[in-house]
């Protein structure tokens, strides 16, 4: 990736997805993720799989190992590594899975947020803080100023 690449890319985001040790992931939400992809929305840089044995030792699992069905191919995800995550990422994931679970590790560009971010690039203005609102916090702040959603 050149420095022009990187001057033109959106914000990169990651998600851990924790999925219970006793219903592994189904490949369920795979159509929309392509979704996302296919409409410009997104863009994938890394897509990985981890499991916290009943040990707590954290291991990689190769996609194709991870049992998904459906429509969307698994292997379609496979090729993608940008090679952002490390095995230091692969652990703090880990850390933060109960023992028994697995999780999916998702690096990805926020494409449709790109022109507004190279022009603020361009300005000189730099992001200092982010974050993300869980849903459940939004529910019960609203629960408790009585507005229906």
């Amino acid at each position: 990736m050149t420095e022009s690449d990187i001057d033109e890319m959106g914000p990169v985001d990651y998600l851990v997805i924790e999925f219970p040790a006793d219903r592994p992931p189904n490949g369920s939400a795979l159509p929309l993720l392509l979704d996302l992809v296919e409409r410009g929305i997104i863009r994938v840089l890394d897509l990985a799989f981890v499991r916290k044995d009943r040990d707590g030792s954290v291991a990689g699992v190769d996609i194709s190992e991870v049992g998904l069905e459906g429509e969307v191919d698994v292997t379609l995800f496979a090729e993608v590594s940008s090679g952002l995550l490390d095995e230091t990422d692969f652990s703090e994931a880990g850390a933060a899975l109960e023992p028994g679970c697995s999780a999916a590790v998702l690096v990805y560009e926020n494409t449709w947020a790109a022109p507004l971010a190279r022009a603020l690039r361009h300005n000189g203005a730099e992001l200092v803080a982010s974050g993300r609102i869980p849903v459940q916090s939004i529910l019960a702040s609203l629960e408790k100023l009585d507005v229906e959603m």
